[in-house]
């Protein structure tokens, strides 16, 4: 099915408009604002780790007020409770019966802040709602917002008071990705222009909500040939056999790649899936879910090595 029949050329214009707006804002890192866009139309969550202070949070508060998403943003520590981020039961007397009060979580993009930082207790709390998009409290099932999409940041493992995340909390983040620093014309940029607190501030939404959805379905019609699915399923082949990796993909991995080559496609005003853009969504999507060996390179590089082993189509 033809992606660019199915979305209307106006919407296809103001998503255009929205990622160069995002861009604007976040300088220098064009390729990961492609990959969030991608992310959350392909209905997946975003999993940056990085050092603090390398634009992470302007990202995301960029894409909501880009986008006219409403927005929370939650700061995990190591004292936070799982009902200080799904809510909490509480009984009112006048009513004699339990009032559910909603916690931060009940938005339509959450930036779980420094997730690493909260014990695994608190960090699992968000399983049920990245998975199905509702929580249940006390018996009761809660639907989120639509669209619910999470941007976790990461500080790097080695430092003090964190907490690595459980594979399976892992494998809920469709994408991982690292910003880096600026490149110097970007940095010169930022350092003689004003605060991008303030340009955030004045952002005029592009898209809507009704937008985004109608981007998500979309994203998961666009084109893909018979022979691009073998080149899928082959490099998910290739990881469970490669050398040096004990834990390779599993079949949900095969469709979060497939599905984020699909919503990179739309992004990039792509009517169809070409193996290029496979390959340029290959690393950020599976290296998280690959179990590597100590004593070798590391999960990225191994992602890159099976690129390499498996013909193009």
């Amino acid at each position: 099915m033809n992606a660019q029949a199915i979305v209307p050329e106006t919407t296809r214009d103001a998503l255009a408009d929205a990622i160069r707006q995002v861009n604007g804002l976040v300088l220098g890192k064009s390729t990961q604002v492609d990959l969030a866009f991608a992310c959350l139309l392909a209905g997946g969550h975003l999993l940056i780790e990085d050092l603090p202070g390398l634009g992470k949070t302007t990202l995301a508060r960029s894409m909501a007020a880009t986008l006219g998403l409403s927005f929370q943003r939650m700061q995990f520590t190591a004292d936070l409770l799982p009902s200080d981020i799904l809510g909490v039961s509480v009984y009112e007397q006048d009513q004699r019966a339990f009032r559910f009060h909603p916690g931060p979580l009940f938005t339509q993009l959450l930036l779980a802040d420094e997730i690493n930082r909260a014990p695994p207790r608190t960090q699992s709390a968000l399983l049920e709602a990245m998975a199905e998009q509702q929580v249940t409290i006390d018996g009761t099932c809660h639907r989120l917002p639509a669209p619910f999409f999470v941007i976790a940041t990461q500080n790097p493992t080695d430092l003090a008071g964190t907490f690595a995340l459980p594979d399976s909390q892992l494998d809920r983040f469709l994408i991982r990705v690292e910003l880096g620093y600026p490149d110097a014309e970007a940095e010169r940029v930022m350092l003689s222009g004003e605060s991008r607190d303030e340009m955030i501030a004045r952002c005029i939404p592009v898209l809507g909500t009704d937008e985004v959805l109608s981007l998500r379905r979309a994203a998961a019609n666009v084109h893909t040939s018979p022979h691009l699915i073998g080149y899928v399923h082959g490099l998910v082949q290739q990881s469970r056999k490669h050398p040096g990796v004990r834990v390779g993909l599993s079949p949900r991995a095969g469709l979060a790649l497939l599905g984020v080559a699909r919503a990179l496609s739309l992004v990039r005003g792509d009517d169809h899936v070409a193996p290029e853009t496979v390959q340029a969504v290959f690393a950020p999507v599976a290296a998280h879910r690959l179990v590597v060996d100590g004593d070798g390179p590391g999960a990225e590089e191994r992602a890159r090595e099976m690129l390499g082993a498996v013909a193009l189509p």
